[in-house]
């Protein structure tokens, strides 16, 4: 067992309030560690004790050690006005409570010092909260809205939710902006208490609503990369110019002769992994899983190198990429096009009859593929429409569907989480308006290529394993939170049990069981919100939602620097460096991988809450011209506001706020996830399905208003949940978020614009 995951035990086993403090034998007893695992237990707490996790207390007893008086960390804020700082250097006691009138000015994405002190027990833990006293370095001073004028005043609204104010601007004449423009303003003076925030004018990215404007705002509002520098673009053209693959591939395993496909989204340009399979006369095969060799082409240390690194991810938005290598590269010489000899890093991969793996090989390969398919193409092949496809490409697709029912089984058995998440896609017309959103495709053919791609993944990992180097994986943690009570409430309320000690095996049964009920998909969500979010670390361990030990991302460079430093380490492996102490002083050391998992792991999470964002936005854009419009949902949360809707077709979640809801006084009770109405007793609990009117839609704070359909309205004043300042006001309050996932349903198109384009992302593999 890692010692990271020992010492995570220690500290979740010692913040359960009824823990009486113990000596570390007593405790090692406690939590079962084996004879085997006695170093790494007493090498956990020692590595407690020194970061100050744990201390020790009367007769030796390890206990949670209080925070600091003063922490720095990241300040999250929230639109009420409080927020929570995230420590730089975590403590047992997580993030760190900060009341409204405490948060000094910080907005979300800050970096601040707080004080710390204690607020008080409940139900027998400390609480603690802190007060900010210095805003060390502001994470942001660009920001983008509507502009806008009262009377001699300019303005600017700022979209999102890290400031809430308005940001008064001194002269708009220089960069010709108009009311109704969407613009990026500088911050000169942040907002204090009694001043307002004011700015200078940047950009103007045009009128706000028009076909493009939305995502310019986007890219602006989380600094997505731009353009490549011009030393970039010169060092990729002489790359390109210089290569043959004739010479290139001389040394390398040739596969060209083999059939081999790529299997991808219709409007895919960069095909960075493809796939042969030899089936054995024993019933079992040979699979090959060939990527994109990035590494031949972006050396270490050079322009397009730094550039890559910097960028580490490409970033897929509605309509556009922002890749993370120049397209002279991502689509042309390593993007693995049909006929075209290409230079590829394959995994071998050998397996029985019963899908276990025999033998992993990795190369330096040279390919051709014979067949570019998409998805929807494979799925027809599958369902027995061959078209004009040749014959040995339809035997390749039906092994290949053979071969991963095998995979997919045996990793079941090891404990894999499958969740069922549905995916939207939006829809745009010719002028480029976002019309309508439809369920993404999740026909088998997806599954094949996800299945194959876990594999190689692993398979590199666990020989770069064996051979006892250390390099960049991908880990997710076992869920902090998993058995703290909350997910067995809600379950219960659902209709469902799982253990109070509940383990993998134990989510995956309940996942299992609920795959074909109506209500799948709120279980779905529930687990999926106490998982922990992978991220990139050399620390040894594994991948607790793929049941896996080594875990890394090998197969898609072309958009993930993660994958090109595994590359790198295939190639010395391939060569034998790593056998050789010379060899290894050339690879990168432990605290250089850790800055890196990090660089890559907060680049990561950037690129996707902007996918998430402009998503969100181009659909709330639909819904602002559906307002009075009725739909149905299902509650995915509670709150003392209101409740949480998710629409079925829209996959967006939206506010049902309790002064909307004026044909009773609803009271909330968030330990079984339900509001009840007092004059009716009617009860709305999580996974219930409504029927809700769109009332409004704010774009600015990226919010939906909810009604209830059918209510009758009360001529008498209205009051919010057990009024609020009452009895309501004392109830625990309930906690949601938006998810923007949902079950889909049909449901039709406006028909003022003609759908004519679908926006569609790459497929995230694991």
């Amino acid at each position: 067992m890692a010692k990271h995951h020992l010492a995570e035990r220690i500290v979740k086993f010692l913040q359960e309030e009824s823990r009486e403090p113990r000596d570390s034998d007593e405790l090692a007893k406690a939590l079962g560690v084996g004879d085997e695992e006695v170093g790494d237990f007493h090498a956990a707490c020692r590595s407690l004790m020194r970061t100050g996790r744990v201390a020790l207390g009367a007769h030796k007893a390890l206990i949670l050690a209080e925070p600091p008086a003063r922490v720095v960390g990241s300040f999250r804020g929230n639109p009420q006005g409080f927020g929570f700082v995230v420590p730089d250097v975590p403590n047992a006691h997580g993030d760190v409570f900060v009341p409204p009138k405490a948060t000094g000015g910080a907005l979300t994405g800050d970096t601040v010092v707080i004080r710390v002190k204690k607020r008080g027990k409940r139900q027998g833990k400390m609480l603690f909260e802190g007060s900010v006293v210095e805003i060390v370095r502001r994470g942001q001073s660009q920001f983008v809205g509507e502009l806008r004028k009262q009377k001699s005043q300019w303005y600017v609204t700022p979209d999102g939710n890290t400031l809430h104010a308005p940001i008064l601007i001194a002269d708009v004449r220089a960069k010709r902006a108009k009311i109704g423009d969407q613009v990026i303003v500088e911050i000169i003076q942040y907002p204090e208490p009694g001043l307002p925030a004011r700015g200078a004018l940047v950009k103007v990215l045009g009128r706000r609503g028009e076909p493009g404007v939305d995502t310019l705002s986007v890219i602006a509002q989380y600094q997505l990369p731009g353009d490549f520098p011009r030393a970039v673009l010169q060092e990729t053209r002489k790359v390109v110019a210089g290569f043959d693959a004739k010479t290139a591939g001389a040394d390398r395993e040739d596969f060209t002769k083999q059939t081999i496909i790529t299997i991808d989204p219709v409007d895919a340009r960069d095909f960075d992994d493809a796939i042969s399979l030899t089936p054995s006369k024993d019933g079992g095969f040979e699979l090959g899983v060939h990527i994109a060799d990035v590494a031949h082409f972006v050396t270490l240390g050079s322009a397009l190198d730094i550039e890559a690194k910097e960028r580490s991810t490409s970033v897929y938005l509605p309509g556009l990429v922002i890749p993370m290598l120049p397209e002279l590269l991502s689509n042309g010489v390593c993007s693995l096009q049909e006929r075209q000899p290409r230079l590829t890093k394959s995994a071998i991969i050998t397996y029985d009859k019963h899908g276990k793996v025999r033998k992993t090989q990795l190369v330096n390969s040279v390919i051709r593929s014979t067949k570019r398919l998409t998805y929807e193409q494979a799925s027809r092949i599958l369902d027995g429409k061959l078209g004009r496809t040749g014959r040995k490409v339809v035997a390749l697709v039906e092994d290949m569907k053979k071969l991963a029912e095998l995979i997919q089984r045996r990793r079941h058995r090891q404990g894999m989480l499958e969740m069922q998440m549905p995916e939207a896609e939006l829809v745009f017309d010719d002028e480029g308006h976002a019309i309508d959103v439809v369920a993404s495709d999740t026909s088998y053919s997806h599954k094949i290529i996800e299945m194959f791609m876990v594999e190689a993944n692993e398979a590199v990992a666990r020989t770069l394993h064996k051979a006892k180097v250390s390099y960049l994986r991908r880990i997710h943690e076992e869920p902090p939170n998993l058995n703290d009570g909350r997910l067995h409430k809600l379950l219960g309320v659902l209709g469902h049990r799982i253990p109070e000690q509940a383990g993998r095996r134990d989510i995956q049964k309940l996942l299992e069981r609920v795959r074909e009920e109506s209500g799948a998909f709120t279980v779905n969500l529930a687990v999926l919100r106490t998982l922990a979010r992978a991220e990139y670390s050399p620390r040894v361990h594994g991948h607790y939602a793929l049941a896996s030990d080594n875990y890394s991302h090998f197969t898609s460079p072309i958009r993930r620097y993660p994958d090109l430093t595994i590359h790198r380490l295939i190639d010395a492996f391939v060569q034998g460096e790593l056998a050789t102490v010379k060899g290894r002083k050339k690879m990168p050391d432990e605290n250089q991988l850790i800055e890196l998992g990090k660089h890559c792991s907060e680049n990561d999470r950037r690129a996707e809450s902007a996918e998430r964002e402009l998503k969100l936005v181009l659909t709330l854009r639909i819904l602002d011209k559906r307002v009075g419009d009725e739909f149905e949902g299902i509650v995915t949360g509670v709150a003392n506001v209101g409740v949480f809707v998710q629409l079925d077709h829209f996959l967006v979640d939206g506010l049902l706020r309790f002064e909307s809801m004026v044909d009773d006084w609803w009271e909330v009770d968030s330990t079984r996830g339900s509001v009840i109405g007092e004059r009716t007793g009617r009860r709305i609990t999580i996974g219930d399905r409504l029927k809700v009117i769109i009332s409004q839609v704010n774009l600015a704070t990226r919010q939906l208003n909810l009604s209830l359909a059918g209510q009758k309205r009360r001529s008498a004043k209205s009051k919010v949940s057990g009024k609020e300042s009452g009895r309501g006001a004392k109830e625990k309050k309930g906690r949601a978020r938006s998810t923007g996932q949902s079950s889909s349903h049909a449901s039709r198109a406006p028909k003022k614009k003609k759908a004519s384009s679908r926006s569609k992302t790459r497929r995230r593999r694991r």
